[in-house]
């Protein structure tokens, strides 16, 4: 009896880590009891996790370091058994705007680590809604209508929160809207990407010029 109450919780163990994962990332964050237990609970159980999601093609992606986990699809080197897997984690298609500002975020993100800002513990890039406009203004077209620029930004932006790279911080009164910048960021625009940097910004500029006089065509 008593090994079966052992596989009923330790099933249950696994479920409550496995779900939210299959959901999104889980992050470590020490402010939230909930959320630390849990991330302790993966770091204990996380040979098991792996092992659970590899039969559905997954793999389990964790940073002890700078605190996240989430599940990504096996790279299968034969193509013809990758194509008989379901792809259970879809992939986003992005639009050009959000690309590059994911790419300015993430520069920015390395620029902070650089200069030695950031701490394990407590470190965290946040930005307000202000600083990413200016981030991104000197790669779009010039706009006569600052609203309208404010508002594609601000799509922009809102999308990138529910990829999960940004998270939106409690509004302070009278400031404008802050945002952390995830360090799961890193995981997705790697170091190879962000050497090619300038290069891809190039390539950014020249596509936006080529936007610019189509729109102005029509």
């Amino acid at each position: 009896m008593n090994g079966e109450q052992d596989s009923t919780a330790s099933t249950q163990d696994l479920s409550s880590l496995v779900i939210p994962l299959l959901k999104g990332v889980i992050y470590r964050d020490e402010t939230s009891a909930r959320n630390a237990s849990q991330w302790g609970a993966l770091l204990d159980l996380q040979a098991r996790v792996r092992d659970y999601v590899g039969v559905m093609g997954l793999e389990l992606v964790l940073d002890e370091a700078e605190g996240y986990a989430f599940l990504r699809a096996c790279v299968h080197e034969d193509d013809e058994r990758a194509e008989k897997v379901p792809r259970l984690v879809v992939r986003r298609p992005l639009s050009f705007p959000v690309s590059l500002l994911l790419a300015l975020l993430r520069k920015k993100l390395a620029e902070f680590d650089a200069g030695g800002g950031y701490d394990v513990e407590a470190g965290r890039l946040v930005l307000s809604r202000d600083d990413i406009v200016e981030l991104i203004r000197v790669f779009l077209p010039d706009a006569s209508n600052e609203a309208r620029l404010m508002d594609r930004v601000d799509s922009d932006i809102n999308r990138i929160v529910e990829l999960g790279f940004l998270r939106r911080m409690r509004p302070q009164q009278g400031q404008p809207p802050e945002f952390e910048v995830r360090r799961i960021l890193k995981s997705f625009v790697d170091a190879q990407w962000l050497a090619e940097f300038d290069a891809r910004l190039a390539a950014y500029q020249d596509q936006l010029g080529a936007t610019e006089t189509v729109d102005r065509d029509d």
